[in-house]
């Protein structure tokens, strides 16, 4: 029987190729993002889908999310935010954050211009805490979020809550967090998502850490993509 390599799965009998992925390129003043497209046939849904502190858009968790939502009618860009592209390695630097919010808007903007499908924002960790952040500042910007492994205070120090902005988060918003996680147990994510007054959900993943598996777990990764569909896609 064939067996499918990274680029196909199969449907019954029949192998099925994988939707095509498209380098993307983007800049506006100081803002530049670089990522792939994973596209889609009449898209039911868009997402723009950022990456942690500590990676890039070829973070194999993203890559499993990516691939598995665009076989699913997801149009997704997973993509660089500016500070990843102008240095390859470490961490963003709190005073570049504003620039790094302007690249998120920038894969926001260019996926709007390619489908009228509604778009979300969403990330994992830092890009999840910056995507939230630029939509309660631009409430109109996107329908919705998909916050993965947010970073709900510093680990070890539940004093420091990275919760302020939430009140004016306006979309529905899906936060998926690591039973482990140790940016926020999931009693702190509960109570957390109390000052959300827009529709939220909290999934939490048995056993994960703040890597959600890593994109190689593939029970996780099914918990990941189930509670991704309900926020994107939710009549399917």
């Amino acid at each position: 029987m064939f067996q499918p390599g990274p680029s196909a799965t199969v449907v019954g009998m029949y192998s099925v190729p994988a939707p095509p992925v498209v380098p993307v390129a983007l800049t506006d003043g100081d803002a530049s993002v670089t990522g792939l497209l994973h596209e889609c046939s009449a898209p039911r849904a868009a997402l723009a889908l950022a990456h942690g502190a500590g990676s890039d858009a070829t973070s194999p968790l993203l890559v499993e999310i990516a691939s598995q939502l665009a076989r699913k009618g997801v149009l997704v860009l997973r993509f660089n935010l500016p500070f990843r592209v102008r240095r390859p390695a470490g961490p963003p630097h709190r005073a570049h954050a504003g620039v790094d919010r302007a690249g998120i808007a920038l894969a926001a903007r260019m996926l709007r211009e390619r489908t009228d499908a509604p778009v979300f924002l969403g990330g994992h960790s830092y890009g999840g805490r910056q995507a939230s952040m630029l939509c309660a500042d631009e409430p109109g910007l996107a329908h919705g979020l998909l916050l993965l492994s947010y970073p709900f205070h510093p680990p070890g120090k539940p004093d420091r809550m990275r919760t302020e902005h939430f009140p004016a988060i306006t979309g529905p918003t899906m936060f998926v967090h690591g039973e482990r996680d140790p940016f926020g147990t999931p009693d702190e994510a509960t109570a957390a998502l109390r000052g959300i007054t827009a529709p939220s959900r909290l999934v939490i993943v048995e056993k994960a850490r703040h890597d959600l598996g890593g994109g190689a777990r593939p029970a996780m990764n099914e918990t990941i993509i189930a509670a991704a569909l309900d926020l994107l896609v939710p009549d399917a």
